[in-house]
């Protein structure tokens, strides 16, 4: 099954992920808040994510808050010997459903011990720290918010360390502290801003996690991607897709979904062959 989710990857540090995972914030309310409309739903989703034979999930405790860690335990608990839950920490939730930046170090640490909790685990594979928002990564110093991970790492609640939303000079200031094995950025077809981390990432046997996989297409841009799905009879999502799985051996996705149906669309596309000029053509529509 692995080679049908276009392999897996093995960053520094010894994790091992299938490149095709799968990213768990839509199973939330709308907004990434509340319960979801249909929980049995999320459940058989979560489900369908592990018959696949996909190894690598993504999450947080502020999706929901909490409820998208509960599912995801309450769908696979006890959970897969290769399943690698990855989640990450930085934010909490409002009451209304607003987004707050939450990067004190103790909070941090809390926020680590959140997941531990809703998850069910004594350990989590691999804690992302989020930095910068989505389209404004910035350059602050993350030393003391990445050594707090660290330290929970020494003493074993945290198998592996990540970064989100980050600069190259933060990676930088992160491998001075800890080993970093993915970094989770803001990359797909239409946005490309960050060739130059894909490339070193790439280089040091780091993952490279783009967010949004799916998104960020203007209308021209969406014509040419159309054509090219018809004439290869795939969907516009599955090109995208396989796009990212051929631009770089170390890019691992994480696409979103509360379809059990488009889990096995996701998944069919780690095996779309990309013809050289259908790949020229889509190179043609980036940043």
């Amino acid at each position: 099954m692995t080679a049908q989710l276009g392999g897996t990857i093995t960053p520094a540090d010894g994790l091992t992920l299938t490149r095709m995972g799968y990213g768990a914030m839509q199973l939330a309310g709308p907004n990434v808040f509340g319960p979801p409309k249909d929980r049995a739903r999320a459940l058989t989703v979560l489900r369908a994510v592990a018959d696949a034979g996909i190894t690598h999930i993504d999450t947080a405790d502020f999706y929901g808050p909490v409820v998208v860690n509960e599912i995801i335990k309450e769908a696979l608990y006890p959970y897969p010997a290769d399943l690698r839950i990855v989640t990450k920490v930085g934010a909490r939730r409002g009451a209304d459903g607003s987004w707050i930046l939450s990067r004190h170090p103790e909070d941090l640490k809390a926020q680590v011990h959140d997941n531990l909790r809703s998850l069910g685990v004594q350990c989590l594979d691999v804690v992302n720290l989020r930095l910068g928002d989505v389209d404004a990564p910035n350059d602050d110093s993350l030393a003391e918010q990445f050594g707090a991970l660290a330290e929970l790492r020494e003493r074993g609640l945290i198998r592996h360390l990540g970064l989100s939303t980050v600069t190259a000079a933060q990676l930088d200031e992160a491998l001075a502290i800890a080993p970093v094995v993915s970094v989770q950025n803001l990359y797909n077809l239409a946005n490309r801003r960050d060739d130059a981390l894909v490339e070193r990432t790439a280089a040091e046997n780091i993952a490279f996690v783009p967010y949004f996989p799916l998104g960020g297409f203007t209308p021209l841009q969406s014509e040419t991607l159309a054509k090219v799905a018809a004439r290869l009879q795939a969907s516009p999502q599955q090109v995208a897709l396989a796009w990212l799985l051929r631009r770089s051996p170390n890019i691992a996705l994480i696409p979103g979904t509360s379809s059990p149906e488009h889990v096995r669309e996701n998944i069919a596309a780690a095996s779309l062959v990309l013809p050289d000029d259908a790949v020229a053509e889509l190179d043609g529509i980036g940043d």
